[in-house]
């Protein structure tokens, strides 16, 4: 969930590059454009620096002013994953038509789907790739009472009323062969670590297990459901019927905000939170995103050690991404033009003032003898003789004398530095190559 919450701002980020012409945009609209997704001012570039493998800057050719892209690993993944999508279009249409048969009516608001579209695994034009190119199976309408639209299967399929944990327990009792009344209304419950179980705690969990229950895609509509006995099966039949719905997920997980949304329509308990808290067991919520606000329900039979325990073609595709998010920038490959942006010219400038202030101290001339005879204007009465060096025969204190003239510091012309150092910050690299001049 820690790089979840990564993933989902730099997914902002992304649909909001994608949006614009050519896939680009420049960092200054950027940054206005971002503060409605919630970021301070000058925030998005600094966050967008952070993931060099995800996003692109670089300086407009004509323009000569710093655009944003997606990096070209990131545009793999995002045709990675679309291509995923499309290949699973046809168990999309299983999952909705699944959907629509827990639904009591057999109809779920378009507008709730299109909210889980991701979970589910739909495209973002699902309403006519989907729904309107399989007349055989769903019907779409306006309803007169609200004028919302529904999506509403058009015939019940036997054959796809087989809930997923029906799947796990015939699957338990052939590999570990344990009596068919201990499973038979059974669920896999792990305990999160450190979970103290007493004895009573047992007794009760034991007891629940082997209470029988209605079916997600039972019709329960003819039941009378006064008695204590009716509610403590429709209570266990939640459990099912969410269970059923985090299984139709492509990462087997969901918000509680959008689990919320199937509430009316699925016959889920009021308080869902303190609900699901009761089956600590079966699933775990995650308050990691949003500052605590968002609440993401995992269902734990599926997940092992942060990983799906069978992962899927666009599960793994959406991985890719949390992988060049993790991806140190230190390890990115940056433009050497855009890193070396406006340092030509500093350079260049540098060398000339360090080339005029040596001109001004001391004088090189090269003999034929290999001898060099260093003048100094500041000191008229050295004599040349008495600086000349050579290599068989020397005297110590003039080759002293001669190494303070040549390493003597000398004050920095800021009147010449002051050229290139209007609208300039200095690295302190930099500040300790002018000092040294």
């Amino acid at each position: 969930m820690e790089i979840e919450k990564k993933v989902r701002k730099v997914l902002k980020f992304q649909e909001l590059i994608l949006s614009q012409p050519n896939n680009m945009i420049s960092i200054s609209r950027l940054d206005s454009l971002s503060r409605r997704l919630g970021f301070k001012q000058f925030e998005s570039g600094r966050f967008i620096l952070k993931f060099p493998h995800v996003f692109e800057v670089f300086e407009h050719p004509v323009q000569r002013i710093l655009y944003c892209r997606l990096s070209r690993k990131a545009a793999s993944q995002i045709e990675q994953e679309n291509e995923a999508l499309l290949r699973q279009i046809p168990d999309a249409v299983t999952r909705i038509r699944k959907l629509l048969m827990l639904s009591n009516t057999g109809r779920i608001r378009l507008e709730h789907v299109r909210i889980a579209r991701k979970e589910f695994g739909l495209p973002d034009d699902f309403e006519y790739s989907l729904i309107l190119k399989h007349p055989q199976f769903f019907r779409l309408f306006d309803a007169d009472e609200t004028r919302n639209k529904y999506i509403e299967m058009v015939e019940k399929d036997s054959s796809l009323s087989v809930c997923e944990i029906e799947r796990v327990r015939e699957r338990e009792y052939r590999q570990k062969g344990v009596d068919a009344e201990d499973i038979r209304f059974s669920f896999i419950v792990n305990f999160p670590p450190g979970f103290k179980i007493g004895k009573y705690y047992k007794i009760a969990m034991w007891k629940w297990q082997r209470l029988p229950y209605w079916s997600p895609y039972e019709d329960i509509s003819g039941y009378d459901l006064r008695s204590l006995e009716a509610q403590k099966r429709m209570e266990k039949r939640a459990v099912a019927m969410i269970h059923e719905l985090l299984s139709l997920t492509v990462e087997k997980k969901m918000s509680l905000e959008r689990i919320a949304h199937f509430r009316m329509a699925m016959d889920l308990p009021k308080k869902l939170k303190e609900f699901l808290l009761q089956h600590q067991g079966i699933f775990y919520i995650s308050t990691r995103g949003n500052y605590g606000k968002l609440h993401t329900v995992f269902l734990r039979e599926a997940y092992k050690k942060g990983e799906l325990v069978v992962p899927n073609e666009l599960y793994l595709a959406r991985r890719k991404l949390a992988e060049l998010v993790l991806v140190s920038p230190r390890k990115a490959r940056l433009d050497k033009e855009l890193a070396n942006y406006r340092r030509d010219g500093l350079e260049n400038d540098v060398k000339s003032v360090k080339r005029d202030n040596m001109e001004d101290d001391f004088q090189v001339k090269e003999n034929g003898n290999g001898d060099l005879d260093v003048g100094t204007e500041s000191d008229g009465d050295v004599d040349s003789s008495d600086a000349s060096v050579n290599s068989d025969e020397g005297d110590s204190s003039n080759e002293n004398a001669l190494l303070g003239k040549l390493w003597r510091p000398k004050e920095v012309n800021i009147s010449v530095c002051g050229s290139y150092a209007q609208g300039r910050i200095f690295t302190i690299a930099e500040l300790v190559q002018v000092l040294i001049i």
